[in-house]
C-alpha cells in the first residue's frame, strides 16, 4: 500500500495526528508561512503593479524554511497522493496553496477540521475539495497591501529621525484608538462632586436622588412624586452634587424633616447566557481572567488545539455544532438538570463572521480534570477550564435577579436605595459575572423611617480609563480594525515598535507612539480612522466571498488613494517649518552625522549615523541611507546591523555550550544571555534545535544565582 503525504503548519501537531492516522500516512509540518514576498523591484516589494493585474515574486521565508521545502519535495516525489491539511481560515489556505505551489502538486486533495479528534480528522478524509481560490485571493490581498502601506508609507515617519520604524494598516488605526484616549486623559480637567446620603436604623443607606419644585403645590405635588418615581428609573444610584454648600443645604433637610417610604418597587429580571468564545471575547476574558495578553493567551490556545483539546482558536462565529450541543445538554441532564433551558439562547453574530465555523470550545466536555491535570500544563489547564465554563454556560438557563428600589422623602428631597438578589444563578453558576447581593430590609408604602446619620462625602471625577490589551482588542473588533487572526499580533507590533507600553496592566500609548500618530494625522490621515480601516477589511471579506477582483481592488486604491496620498504627504512634510526645537534638535543631528562602514543593502552607498535617544534602540545612533532612505538598526544580540523587521538567523551567534546535559534529552545546555531592568542575565537552556518546539523541554530553564544555577523543576548545580 502506497503512503500518502499529509501536510499540515504547525509541528506541535506532528505527534497528535500521526497517532489518529497511523502507519499509512506521512505526516508532516512546514512550520507556518514557507514563503513571502520577495524584498526585490521598487521599493522592495516584491511585486510589480501593473494596469490590470499585480504579478509577485516569492522567496523562502528562511533558512529553515528553504530546507523544509526541499525536504517535503523529495517526499512528495515517492507518493501518489499529498493531502493539504493546513487550518480552515484565509492564512491556512494561503498556506496550502504556497505549498502546493512551491512541490509542483497537480491535484492535492485540501481538507481541513475544527479540531485534531479521531473523528474530526477521519470525516474531514472523506471530504477533500479543491483549493478555495477566493481565500487565497483575500490572503494575498491582504498581504500585498500590508507592504504596500508599510514599505511606501514607513518611509515618511523615518524622517522624524526619532527611532520610528514602521507604520501599517492596522497597526496605526490601532495606535490611534491609544493615542486619542491618551490625549483625552492628558487634556482631562477633574471635577469635584459630593456624594449626600441617609442611613436609616431599619437597615439600610440611601442616596439624593432629586427634589421637588418649591413652586408645586397640592395635585401637583402628588403628580410631580409619581412622576419622580418614574424618571429616576434608569439613573445612577446617586445624583451627584457640585458644590459643598448645596450638600451642606440637603443635610440639613435630612435632619430637619421626618423621613417616609414613598415607594417600593420589585421586579425580577432574567440575564441571558453568554454567548461561547470567539477569538476577541477568549483575549478579553483571558485578559481580565488570567491577566494575559492576547499574544499569550493565543500561545497558550495553539497547544490546546494542537493537543486536540479545543477546536480552532482563530474564529469570530458564535455557531456550536449541534451534535456538541446535544453532548452538553446530556452534561447537564446528568449533572445540574434544572439548568437545562427549554431553548438554547442564540446570539447575534457580526455580519462579518463566518458561520461555517465554530466558536471556540472543548472537544469534549465529559474529560475528568483529573486526567486533564496529567496530561497538560498548568497554564494550559487554566485557559482550558475558562474555555469549558464559557462554554457549559451557553448552553444553560438564565439568571433570574430580584432587583429592589426604595424611594423616601424628606421634606421636598428625594431618596433612593437599590438592591438585588440572584434568586437563580442559571448560568452564572458556571460563569461568574453577577454582582454580590444587596439585600434592602422589607419597607411599605407611607412607613415612617428613623434617620441615624445624614452626610456627604467629596469626590473627584476621573479621566477615562487606558485601554487593557484585552480592551483594545474587544475596540478593534468592535470598530472592524482587524479579523480574529490580526488582533494579537498587531498588539505585540505596538509593544515591540515602542509604540505602546504595559503600565499596571493597561496599555499606554509612549511618547514615540504619540510623535507618530501626531505626524501621520497630518499626513495620512486617513489611514488612522477605524471606518477607513474597517471598510477595506469588508472589501477583503468580499474577496474572500468572491464577490471583488483582488488585484482590480488594489490596483485602484493604489491609484485613487495610496499614491496620491503620499504625494500630498511628502509635500506637508516640506511644507511644514520646523520648531525650533525641531531645528535645533535637526542642527545638532546635522552636524553629528558620521559616516558608517557599512554599506545600504539596497543602493550600496555608505550609511550615515543618526543619533537617537529612543529606549528601544540597542546603541545611542541608527544607520540611514543619504541616498534611497534606507534604515538599519543594530541587534545587540545577533551583533549585526539589520533592516526594520528583518529576522536574520544564519547571522544568529552560537550559542556557549556547558558540560552539563539536559534533564530531558541529554544534549549539552548552552548559556543564553538576556538582559532585565537594565541588568545583563544569564540562564541555561537546552541546545537542541527541537527544544524551542517540544513541551517536554518546557521547564528546562535554569537561571543564575548566588554561584549556582538553579531550576524550579530539575534542582541546581554550581557555576563552573
Amino acid at each position: 500500500m502506497s503512503k500518502k503525504l499529509f501536510l499540515i503548519e504547525a509541528p506541535g501537531k506532528l505527534k497528535k495526528l500521526q497517532q489518529i492516522l497511523g502507519s499509512e500516512y506521512i505526516v508532516k509540518a512546514s512550520g507556518g508561512h514557507i514563503r513571502e514576498l520577495a524584498k526585490d523591484g521598487d521599493d522592495n516589494l516584491g511585486f510589480d503593479l501593473q494596469s490590470e493585474s499585480i504579478s509577485c515574486r516569492f522567496v523562502p521565508k528562511n533558512p529553515m524554511a528553504r530546507k523544509t521545502i526541499s525536504q517535503l519535495k523529495e517526499l512528495a516525489r515517492q507518493v501518489d497522493t499529498v493531502i493539504l491539511a493546513t487550518d480552515e481560515d484565509r492564512e491556512g489556505e494561503i498556506i496550502a496553496w504556497h505549498l502546493k505551489e512551491v512541490l509542483n502538486l497537480r491535484n492535492p486533495q485540501r481538507i481541513t477540521y475544527r479540531e485534531i479528534t479521531p473523528a474530526a480528522v477521519k470525516a474531514s478524509l472523506k471530504r477533500p475539495r479543491s483549493l478555495d481560490m477566493n481565500l487565497v485571493n483575500a490572503a494575498l490581498a491582504r498581504s500585498v497591501l500590508d507592504k504596500l502601506v508599510g514599505y511606501r508609507g514607513s518611509p515618511l515617519v523615518w524622517k522624524l529621525n526619532n527611532g520610528a520604524k514602521s507604520i501599517g494598516r492596522v497597526q496605526s488605526a490601532a495606535l490611534h484608538i491609544l493615542c486619542q484616549r491618551e490625549r483625552e486623559i492628558q487634556e482631562f480637567k477633574p471635577q469635584d462632586y459630593w456624594l449626600v446620603s441617609v442611613t436609616y436604623s431599619e437597615g439600610f443607606k440611601a442616596y439624593y436622588l432629586g427634589e421637588k419644585s418649591s413652586t408645586a403645590t397640592g395635585k401637583e405635588e402628588n403628580e410631580e412624586r409619581d412622576d419622580a418615581g418614574e424618571k429616576e428609573e434608569n439613573k445612577v444610584e446617586a445624583t451627584k452634587v457640585l458644590s459643598e454648600s448645596e450638600a451642606d443645604r440637603l443635610v440639613s433637610i435630612a435632619g430637619e424633616f421626618p423621613h417616609h417610604v414613598l415607594k417600593v418597587e420589585s421586579k425580577t429580571v432574567s440575564k441571558n447566557p453568554p454567548a461561547p468564545f470567539t477569538t476577541s471575547s477568549l483575549q478579553q476574558a483571558a485578559g481580565s481572567r488570567l491577566k494575559w495578553s492576547p499574544d499569550k493567551t493565543m500561545q497558550v490556545a495553539q497547544r490546546l488545539y494542537e493537543g486536540g483539546y479545543i477546536t480552532y482558536m482563530r474564529t469570530d462565529s458564535y455557531h456550536l455544532d449541534p451534535q456538541f450541543c446535544a453532548t452538553v445538554k446530556q452534561w447537564l441532564t446528568e449533572k445540574d438538570p434544572n439548568n437545562v433551558p427549554a431553548k438554547v439562547a442564540t446570539h447575534r453574530t457580526s455580519k462579518t463572521a463566518q458561520e461555517a465555523h465554530e466558536a471556540i470550545r472543548p472537544t469534549d466536555i465529559f474529560k475528568p480534570s483529573i486526567e486533564l491535570k496529567q496530561e497538560i500544563s498548568a497554564e494550559e489547564f487554566e485557559l482550558y477550564l475558562l474555555i469549558w465554563l464559557r462554554t457549559v454556560a451557553s448552553q444553560c438557563k438564565p439568571a433570574q435577579i430580584l432587583k429592589t428600589r426604595i424611594i423616601t422623602q424628606s421634606g421636598d428631597v428625594f431618596w433612593q436605595a437599590r438592591g438585588q438578589i440572584v434568586t437563580f444563578a442559571g448560568y452564572a453558576k458556571y460563569w461568574k459575572d453577577l454582582s454580590d447581593d444587596l439585600l434592602l430590609p422589607q419597607v411599605s408604602q407611607g412607613q415612617l423611617l428613623h434617620l441615624l446619620e445624614a452626610g456627604h462625602e467629596k469626590k473627584q471625577t476621573q479621566p477615562p480609563p487606558r485601554y487593557s490589551e484585552a480592551k483594545l482588542v474587544q475596540v478593534m473588533e468592535r470598530r472592524g480594525i482587524g479579523r480574529p487572526s490580526t488582533f494579537a499580533p498587531t498588539v505585540k507590533t505596538l509593544k515591540e515598535r515602542g509604540y505602546a507600553e504595559v503600565q499596571k496592566r493597561q496599555l499606554q500609548a509612549t511618547p514615540l507612539g504619540l510623535e507618530v500618530d501626531a505626524f501621520l494625522e497630518k499626513t495620512l490621515p486617513e489611514l488612522l480612522q477605524a471606518e477607513f480601516t474597517a471598510v477595506m477589511e469588508d472589501k477583503l471579506d468580499a474577496i474572500a466571498s468572491g464577490k471583488e477582483n483582488w488585484e482590480r481592488y488594489i490596483i485602484g486604491w493604489n491609484e485613487d488613494y495610496f499614491a496620491v496620498a503620499l504625494v500630498k504627504a511628502l509635500k506637508v512634510i516640506g511644507s511644514q517649518p520646523p520648531s525650533s526645537k525641531n531645528s535645533q534638535s535637526q542642527n545638532a543631528q546635522s552636524h553629528s552625522k558620521k559616516e558608517s562602514k557599512i554599506e545600504c543593502p539596497h543602493c550600496a552607498h555608505k550609511m550615515v549615523e543618526i543619533p537617537s535617544s529612543s529606549k528601544k534602540l540597542h546603541k545611542d545612533y541608527f544607520l540611514k541611507c543619504p541616498s534611497c532612505q534606507q534604515v538599519m538598526f543594530y541587534n545587540k544580540w545577533r551583533k549585526t546591523w539589520e533592516l526594520p523587521g528583518e529576522k536574520n538567523e544564519e547571522s544568529a551567534p552560537s550559542l556557549k555550550l556547558t558540560k552539563h546535559p539536559c534533564p530531558v534529552c541529554g544534549e549539552k545546555l548552552a548559556v543564553r544571555e538576556y538582559e532585565k531592568e537594565g541588568i545583563k542575565k544569564r540562564m541555561l537552556v537546552c541546545s537542541s534545535p527541537k527544544a524551542k518546539t517540544d513541551k517536554k523541554h518546557k521547564e528546562v530553564v535554569y537561571f543564575e544565582s548566588k554561584n549556582v544555577f538553579w531550576s524550579k523543576k530539575y534542582g541546581e548545580f554550581p557555576i563552573d
